[in-house]
């Protein structure tokens, strides 16, 4: 019974026992031409038993650097490719600058921050506003992310003012548009002449939306019924 523990350590342990054997043999050929024949067949194995590093681009490439790692860095073969280095696989990435500035209100975000001074460096008075009112909206957006009770415009007011030291006001309620919709409704309200619907006769006053009867929508009508498709005669003649 032969344990692992006596075994030889696995380098590349995705590439599984028998290709570490191999590998151990090919440490052991002495000829140069013939290691160099060995190491292209196990290569060529490599590649067959991982068929997703065919994928990659240059994937030849990676097989050879992955078998100079089987051998501890000490193969010596004249590959396509030259020998990585530990230093180059092993080597540890530069530390990142994160940075170390401390945010008063955490739950606004660091990006608050560049918005409030290029608002502040806004020279236009009414783009200016626009981006105070902008900001507004956006810290009424990351209050609702943290907190599950409505945010109040006033304390967004007091909250942007004190950010900005005063130099940003906030207008709870924001930019009004007005718009005159008296035009659009008489034109879609009916009186007491005729219904316009096609469909529905005219009445003595309905709840309907399409009925007729003097009602407040565009589809009420009042007295009689106007229809283009349908003639009526009198019963009278």
């Amino acid at each position: 019974m032969e344990y692992n523990t006596t075994r030889s350590k696995l380098l590349m342990p995705e590439y599984g026992r028998n290709v570490q054997r191999m590998v151990e043999y090919l440490m052991t050929i002495e000829d140069r031409d013939k290691r160099r024949k060995n190491a292209e067949a196990i290569i060529e194995l490599m590649g067959t038993l991982n068929p997703h590093l065919k994928t990659i681009e240059d994937y030849k490439h990676k097989l050879w650097d992955h078998l100079v790692q089987m051998t501890d860095f000490k193969l010596d073969v004249d590959a396509p490719y030259p020998p990585p280095t530990p230093e180059e696989l092993y080597r540890k990435p530069e530390v990142l600058p994160y940075p170390q500035a401390s945010i008063k209100h955490r739950h606004m975000g660091k990006n608050l921050d560049a918005l409030i001074q290029k608002a502040l460096a806004e020279t236009d008075p009414e783009k200016k506003q626009g981006f105070t009112q902008a900001i507004g909206y956006y810290m009424k957006l990351a209050y609702t992310n943290w907190h599950k009770e409505p945010v109040h415009d006033d304390m967004i007011k007091s909250e942007l003012a004190e950010l900005s030291n005063g130099e940003l006001h906030y207008e709870p309620g924001g930019y009004k548009v007005y718009f005159d919709t008296r035009s659009n409704f008489k034109q879609n309200q009916g009186g007491g002449g005729g219904n316009r619907n096609r469909n529905f006769k005219g009445g003595g006053g309905s709840q309907g939306g399409q009925r007729g009867g003097g009602g407040q929508g565009g589809n009420y009508g009042g007295g009689g019924n106007y229809n283009k498709n349908r003639k009526f005669k009198n019963k009278n003649k």
